[in-house]
């Protein structure tokens, strides 16, 4: 992953997030913060790139909207852009404050890229102890954006600079306080469908060998029709097709059955599944817009034994 392949990647998401908070209702995820990680160019730039590329999402969006570039960008942005990101979001944090209820001490946030719990939860500073770990340059770019909003960094928030697909370790993590004795949460969203199942087993097998029962994972995945099904306006077959392009292809997909069985490996039981009309049911019910819950994408929580 390069600096500038790592900025897009995490300023686009970033986009989604801050166009629903400031755009869109009811509110399924509200990132406030997002927004003030964007310049203004940069969201301008993002929208006029999505008019640029329209017909690749749908041919016939210029015709229907008729040079209405806001409802252009509206619809590109809540049919292929947000669900996902927003609903799994949504669902990563409030199963994190249902668990700290239940006695979470720490939060280890793999692949974080702008993500922005910290500054969204300062009343958790003393409770929570948060880990993001992600790719240095992304990390440093994050930095850079949070410098230049005038956002202090947290006193219980530490960054941790790891390419995890490759080889994890908790040594890391123990460097910058984190404790392998206390319950932790972890959530790895929109990571899996990029590794194999060996990376796969390899990441599970570190985070849970050492932690205690209790712990647990929040993360989404691809089911065995990620690589065949269109979708709604072909926006999974557009998913697959960006993420080739963008040189980080999607590698994995999983039967129930399958992913069931490799969790349970490293002493893992599904707590709550999410199938894509559950999704759909729970976030995305009786709207008046464009959002619902994508083809193929599911969420799990699981626990350790």
């Amino acid at each position: 992953m390069k600096e500038k392949e790592s900025s897009v990647t995490s300023l686009i998401s970033a986009f989604g997030r801050a166009y629903h908070s400031c755009f869109d209702s009811p509110i399924i995820f509200n990132d406030y913060v997002a927004n003030d990680l964007i310049t203004q160019d940069e969201f301008k730039e993002i929208k006029k790139n999505l008019v640029q590329g329209v017909q690749f999402f749908n041919v016939d969006l210029k015709q229907q909207f008729k040079g209405n570039t806001e409802e252009m960008i509206k619809w590109i942005t809540q049919v292929q852009l947000s669900p996902t990101p927003l609903a799994r979001a949504a669902y990563s944090e409030k199963v994190l404050l249902d668990e700290m209820r239940l006695g979470i001490e720490q939060y280890v946030i793999l692949g974080a890229g702008l993500d922005t719990f910290s500054f969204r939860y300062p009343e958790f500073e003393s409770a929570l102890k948060i880990f993001e770990i992600d790719h240095p340059s992304t990390q440093d770019f994050k930095k850079k954006r949070l410098k230049e909003a005038n956002y202090n960094i947290p006193r219980n928030l530490q960054f941790i600079a790891m390419d995890f697909s490759k080889m994890f370790s908790d040594q890391n993590l123990i460097k910058q306080g984190f404790d392998v004795n206390k319950k932790t949460f972890f959530s790895l969203l929109g990571v899996s469908y990029y590794l194999t199942r060996e990376e796969i087993s390899h990441l599970l097998a570190h985070l849970f060998t050492k932690v205690p029962p209790g712990s647990s994972i929040v993360f989404d995945y691809g089911d065995e029709t990620l690589f065949t099904e269109k979708g709604h306006s072909n926006r999974v077959e557009n998913m697959v097709k960006m993420a080739a392009a963008s040189g980080e292809p999607m590698k994995t997909c999983f039967s129930y059955e399958e992913l069931e069985n490799i969790l349970e490996t490293f002493g893992l039981l599904i707590y709550e599944h999410l199938t894509p009309i559950s999704i759909n049911e729970l976030y995305f019910s009786n709207r008046n817009d464009y959002l619902t819950a994508f083809e193929t994408i599911h969420y799990v929580h699981a626990v350790k034994q």
